[in-house]
Parts: C-alpha cells; sequence; structure tokens
C-alpha cells in the first residue's frame, strides 16, 4: 500500500495543519526563515472539517504570526507555471489585507515560503526574493518569497553529511517511511512528526481523496499526451497538404503523390478540385 510523505503537499499540511502540531511546524518555520517565532495562529482553521477535507477543494496552510502572514507550499515538481501560481496566492492575501483608506502597518511582512522539489541539490539550499528594481532598490520591503530548495537537503541525507543535525526538519519533510524511519530514532521531534504522517496514511478519506487526486492526474497527463499526438497529427496532414498541392501544380501523377503523401485518391482530388 502506498504510503504518502511529506513532499505531498497534501499530506504535508494535513499534518501541519493540526492545532496539536503547531510546534513541529513552529520549528521548521523558525529553522527556514531564521529567526524565533513567539506567537502563531492558523487563519484558515474555519475551513478545515476535522482535519478531513472534500475532494477537489484546496487545503491553505495560512499562519497570522508576530512577524507577519505566512503561506507555506509544497512543490513537489517544479513546473513552469508553479512560481506563477504561487505568486498569485501570495498575492491574493496581500491584496486582502491592503486596503484604500485602512491604516497601513509597513511592519507586517507577508511571506511565502515554497518547499520545492526538482530543483538540482546544486542550485543553493534557500533563495529569498524580494521586490527591487534594477539598481537592487528595494521598492517595498515587506513581500518576500523564500524557495527552500528541497533537493539540497535530500542531498545532506544521500550523502550521509554531518549537516544533517542541523537540518533534521527540512531533511525530514521529503524522507520516505523506511528512511524517515531511521532518522526518527535519533531525533524526538522526527519521531512526533512520523507519528502523526503515519496516522494521517492511516485516515481512509485521506486515502480515498489521494487515490481520487493520483487519478485525476493520470488522466490529465493521458489527455495531454493524447492532445499532443493530435496536434501532431494535425500537423502532418496540413503539410501532407501543402506538399499534395505543389506536386499537383508540377503535373505530378495521382499515384505518385499518394505514394509520396499517404493521402487517399479522395483527398488529392479534392485537393486538385478546390
Amino acid at each position: 500500500m502506498k504510503w504518502y510523505s511529506g513532499r505531498y503537499d497534501r499530506a504535508f499540511k494535513e499534518v501541519m495543519l493540526k492545532e496539536s502540531n503547531q510546534d513541529i511546524l513552529k520549528s521548521l518555520l523558525e529553522k527556514i526563515l531564521n529567526l524565533q517565532i513567539s506567537s502563531m495562529r492558523i487563519l484558515n482553521n474555519e475551513r478545515l472539517r476535522d482535519n478531513v477535507h472534500i475532494k477537489g477543494q484546496r487545503l491553505d496552510l495560512i499562519l497570522d504570526t508576530n512577524i507577519g502572514k505566512i503561506n507555506v507550499e509544497v512543490n513537489s515538481s517544479y513546473k513552469d507555471y508553479v512560481r506563477y501560481r504561487n505568486t498569485a496566492y501570495l498575492c491574493d492575501i496581500y491584496a486582502h489585507d491592503i486596503l484604500v483608506g485602512h491604516n497601513y502597518d509597513g511592519n507586517m511582512k507577508y511571506i511565502q515560503i515554497n518547499l520545492s522539489y526538482d530543483l538540482g541539490y546544486n542550485s543553493g539550499s534557500i533563495n529569498i526574493y524580494k521586490i527591487k528594481n534594477e539598481e537592487d532598490k528595494t521598492y517595498i520591503d515587506n513581500f518576500i518569497i523564500y524557495d527552500v530548495n528541497m533537493d539540497y537537503y535530500m542531498n545532506l541525507w544521500y550523502t550521509k553529511s554531518e549537516e544533517i543535525k542541523d537540518n533534521v526538519m527540512l531533511v525530514m519533510i521529503g524522507l520516505e517511511k523506511e528512511e524517515l524511519t531511521k532518522l526518527s530514532k535519533k531525533d524526538r521531534m522526527v519521531s512526533r512528526y512520523m507519528s502523526e504522517l503515519n496516522k494521517v496514511n492511516e485516515e481512509p478519506e485521506f486515502r480515498e481523496y489521494m487515490s481520487y487526486e493520483e487519478d485525476q492526474r493520470k488522466i490529465r497527463n493521458s489527455l495531454i499526451a493524447e492532445s499532443r499526438a493530435e496536434g501532431l497529427e494535425e500537423g502532418k496532414n496540413e503539410r501532407n497538404k501543402e506538399i499534395a498541392k505543389k506536386l499537383l501544380e508540377k503535373g505530378m501523377t495521382i499515384d505518385f503523390i499518394m505514394d509520396t503523401t499517404n493521402m487517399t485518391e479522395e483527398e488529392i482530388l479534392k485537393l486538385k478540385e478546390n
């Protein structure tokens, strides 16, 4: 039976959005942001239903903390559209708070943390993005994106680096069950995280949702592949028509054009009439 690690956005958030697991989430955020968080409140609790959710309903991890609002996203694969999609989420939070005529607190930060895979372990550990001009002058200083390269932290595990002990909160997220079990024996926080992740994996409604998600992903991938194949076929047909037109103009026989383009006699005669 498939076991879903924290690399899956849904599994990660099912664990981290539980009130009883806020200390795990807090430790993770403090490691990434390199600062202490004194207060933290989940903003979207009212959207949760006993921590099990309706198919297709988005599960957000949005926090109100003493340093500002924090949105966390897990990107199990890094496609081109991911940056645009995630930035749109943070912009939506920002836009809802920055209202015309309201008192504005410039000290309130709007932070997005992207836990991203498929970046390659040589791409650095954490890249921090802000809004600046070409001369590196900051336009606004409270809109910040932390792009965490999870491949970097997975590589620490696979190379058995001594840095693991200082980065255990990040290393644990991407580990599969067997690997996580080994790490959990050395760290109590990791042990608690694994225990919570196991509970999530045992929930029938969670597994039903994940199975549904994977089925939908396979269907989408299949449709995309079919669309591409159809597009290629359409392109090939159009190309053959152009070739057939030129051969007709040169007075070539129908049989020769059929052999050259794989078009039927009927198709070629229709082109000739037009």
